[in-house]
């Protein structure tokens, strides 16, 4: 293997990268969904959405939509898509009545969490292995590689 200074030349990691993303899409795909899930046709978008709601907490839909970078109608249909079989609820916001806050029902907390918590895992793992500035190139790199994937922005 050639390296430069630290690592492999950019020819090498760029080989490297090729063959290692798609097992790793493939792995993460197959971290087994907890039955409560199972046939609800969950796509990547609800597993970014869910994330969110199981980490940070639950949530006003425009606050959604700026923690995953969409827009505000995108996460009121995802939300629609999740309440309907029950995975979601909409309440009240104690603060604005008017306002609805989005949380993970009380039904689906364990089964969400358990699902989440395999690439959860084996990121913290990952990152705890490495300095604040390697996580942040980590973090630099992907958000990288998505925008050179999407250069319209879209």
């Amino acid at each position: 293997m050639s390296t430069e200074t630290d690592g492999p030349a950019v020819d090498e990691a760029v080989r490297t990268l090729l063959l290692l993303m798609p097992r790793l899409v493939g792995r993460a795909k197959r971290l087994p969904m907890p039955p409560a899930l199972r046939g609800m046709d969950l796509a990547p978008r609800h597993l970014a959405l869910l994330a969110h709601l199981e980490y940070s907490g639950p949530a006003s839909v425009n606050e959604l939509a700026a923690r995953l970078e969409v827009a505000p109608t995108t996460v009121s249909l995802m939300v629609g898509e999740l309440s309907r079989p029950g995975v979601l609820r909409r309440d009240p916001d104690p603060a604005d009545r008017r306002r609805r806050i989005v949380a993970i029902s009380p039904a689906f907390t364990e089964a969400i969490g358990q699902w989440l918590s395999g690439s959860a895992s084996a990121w913290e793992g990952v990152m705890r292995g490495l300095t604040p500035a390697e996580r942040g190139t980590v973090i630099a790199a992907l958000r990288a590689f998505e925008a050179a994937l999407d250069p319209a922005g879209e």
